[in-house]
């Protein structure tokens, strides 16, 4: 092999990867597509984080319109968004479930203590056994569920005011209307 072949080899890789790196950087996180939506929920039966001789199961979402909350005590961005769930909570047009993801459960149940519990109701996944079917890469993420407990969206990242007013609101609206 010539020195300038040899020079040229490895210049043509980085440019390669340089060029490879660009385009990841360009695309939006919080677009990473759901193989779920318009899907059934996975099957699921997780102990209750503030009961936990009750459950939460993927029954519990059939009949009504679910925002499904994966978040974490120990989750800065999940802190973030409490405040707009704590003020979604007062609509009666769906339901906020958690899913309290690989978190100690006293920690979980001390931050809702102090900030206030969104939650219809909040299972307890500490293993990410429940996590792992939902296609769950972080927290927090928001799954959309209608009524038959079909996934219709998923938003990776914390909910706000935007998030709702441009995403979530007009897709429950029309959920609402498909009666």
């Amino acid at each position: 092999m010539s020195k300038s072949l040899r020079f040229l080899v490895p210049l043509i890789i980085f440019g390669a990867l340089v060029i490879l790196l660009m385009i990841g950087l360009g695309k939006d996180p919080t677009k990473v597509p759901s193989p779920l939506i318009g899907k059934p929920v996975p099957e699921f039966s997780l102990p209750a984080l503030t009961d936990p001789e009750r459950r939460v199961e993927d029954e519990d979402l059939q009949g009504e319109i679910s925002l499904v909350n994966v978040w974490a005590s120990w989750c800065v961005s999940c802190r973030q968004e409490h405040q707009a769930l704590m003020a979604l909570s007062k609509n009666s047009d769906f339901q906020i479930v958690g899913i309290n993801w690989k978190d100690d459960a006293q920690d979980a149940r001390e931050v809702l203590r102090m900030t206030g519990n969104p939650y219809a109701m909040n299972g307890h996944d500490p293993d990410n056994k429940v996590g792992l079917h939902w296609g769950v890469y972080g927290a927090p993420e928001t799954f959309v569920v209608d009524r038959q407990g079909i996934i219709r969206y998923k938003h990776i990242g914390p909910i706000t005011r935007e998030v709702w007013e441009k995403t979530l609101e007009p897709l429950v609206a029309k959920l609402k209307a498909e009666g």
